[in-house]
């Protein structure tokens, strides 16, 4: 068990009560098939839990789990921050339209997905995993994503979310909405490396497509160019927004349970339409330009017959936008011109 200690040090920063860290091991072994760590249910006497354990119900356990847990983001995530002096570029321009059907024609199963390609998979969590900070500087990237920056060019999560920091402090300003506190900052922190943990999607890409589609704001409103995209992730036709369109009402302050839920439904997909976890399953990759046409996938439906990653509907700079945040951009300003 130290060594799962060890793996998942994600759990241990959440500083989660040790019935809840358990809670959450059995369901990692579970997706891994490891029933060695369905005991400490038992030992505990919170479940009757049987030998082999539906992997859905221990994903409601761990969903339950992320809710009643106490906050685990370190104090330099929600630490003030100088207001930004640039001009960020974050926001749907053309809208998300990802279909009710996968690229393969088959239809969609979205909700609850996880990565399925073991090379892509990202089973820890670790949050000095890349070249630290990066350089906030605009690369334009064209083509189909194959000489595009490896994740060994991309920054760290936790300096990719410092350096976003100051954006996510003054986005919602852009909707005329109370901007995000320091506890929803950290719950946005807290929600993507729960999610990241429940899907094997890296970390740092959920963070890129969030700030490339919200910028971070709690209180985004919801798009709707043929396809409705509310929340964080501006996902396929979800449930969790602080924003909604349907009944008018703004939360402020925007639950903890509904950020994580804007940030799971973005990433593991709704019952309408794919998440990252199903875009990066059909990228037909397993290298890095994975991501890259899976970005693509989640803003257009699919990747144009000829590869190009700039080509398509929707916003034509999406992929080469993720780029340049993977590997620093924050508020440089942008030379592609691809939407001009």
């Amino acid at each position: 068990m130290e060594k799962m200690r060890m793996k998942r040090k994600s759990l241990k920063e959440l500083r989660t009560p040790i019935v809840l860290v358990d809670l959450i091991k059995a369901y990692l072994g579970g997706i891994h098939g490891k029933a060695p760590y369905f005991r400490p249910l038992q030992s505990h006497s919170v479940l009757p839990v049987p030998a082999r354990v539906r992997q859905d119900d221990l994903r409601r356990v761990l969903w339950w789990c992320a809710a009643v847990a106490v906050k685990g983001y370190p104090p330099a995530a929600t630490s003030s921050v100088a207001r930004p002096t640039g001009h960020p570029q974050f926001g749907d321009r053309f809208g998300n339209f990802q279909p009710n059907t996968s690229v393969t024609g088959t239809p969609v199963l979205a909700t609850g997905g996880q990565v399925d390609i073991s090379a892509l998979e990202v089973s820890s969590i670790d949050n000095d995993d890349g070249v630290g900070a990066g350089t906030d500087s605009y690369t334009f990237w064209s083509g189909n994503g194959s000489t595009w920056p490896d994740k060994s060019q991309w920054v760290s999560f936790d300096d990719m979310f410092t350096n976003n920091k100051a954006v996510m402090e003054t986005s919602c300003e852009q909707w005329n909405e109370t901007d995000n506190s320091s506890d929803e900052i950290g719950a946005i922190y807290d929600s993507i490396q729960t999610v990241a943990t429940e899907s094997l999607v890296d970390h740092r890409f959920i963070l890129a497509i969030m700030m490339q589609e919200s910028g971070g704001c709690v209180r985004v409103p919801t798009t709707n160019y043929g396809v409705r995209n509310p929340g964080l992730m501006q996902d396929h036709d979800g449930n969790g927004t602080c924003n909604s369109d349907v009944t008018g009402q703004v939360q402020d302050p925007c639950p903890t349970g509904v950020i994580t839920e804007m940030i799971r439904e973005g990433t593991e997909g709704t019952d309408s339409g794919d998440g990252l976890a199903q875009c990066i399953n059909e990228s037909d990759a397993n290298d890095t330009s994975a991501f890259y046409r899976a970005a693509r996938i989640y803003n257009s439906g699919s990747v144009d017959s000829s590869g190009d990653l700039g080509k398509g509907i929707a916003t034509h700079c999406y992929t080469s936008d993720i780029a340049n945040r993977l590997t620093g951009w924050v508020q440089a300003p942008s030379t592609c011109t691809l939407d001009d």
